[in-house]
């Protein structure tokens, strides 16, 4: 038997939600952005507002301009390094030979505790 409550799943105070609730929605204007694939995104945004330059096409993740004709260019991906390849462009052969050197000739010289 139900307990007779008309507002079940209601919060007291709770009213109708509508546009007189929250107010009248701001003025939209829609921008289209293509990237390098030329996929085509329209994101709105408030009149008002200012319209970036450059926007992440959703589909691919590529940059998207607002040019249809000249989209901007995939951004270009370096390859991963280790960390011998950055000393690698810091020092050169020869240079590490001589570090080395210097280090096992410290290790030589110090007294082993067994």
């Amino acid at each position: 038997m139900g307990s007779g409550n008309a507002i079940r799943g209601s919060r007291v105070g709770a009213g109708p939600m509508g546009e007189a609730e929250r107010g009248e929605a701001a003025p939209r204007v829609r921008v289209s952005f293509w990237c390098a694939n030329m996929h085509e995104t329209r994101p709105s945004f408030a009149s008002d507002a200012a319209v970036p330059e450059l926007w992440d096409c959703p589909r691919c993740g590529l940059p998207a301009g607002q040019d249809e004709q000249a989209p901007p260019a995939p951004p270009k991906n370096e390859p991963y390094k280790t960390h011998l390849a950055y000393v690698k462009e810091r020092r050169s052969d020869k240079d590490g030979k001589a570090i080395l050197e210097e280090a096992l000739e410290r290790l030589r010289n110090t007294k082993s505790p067994w």
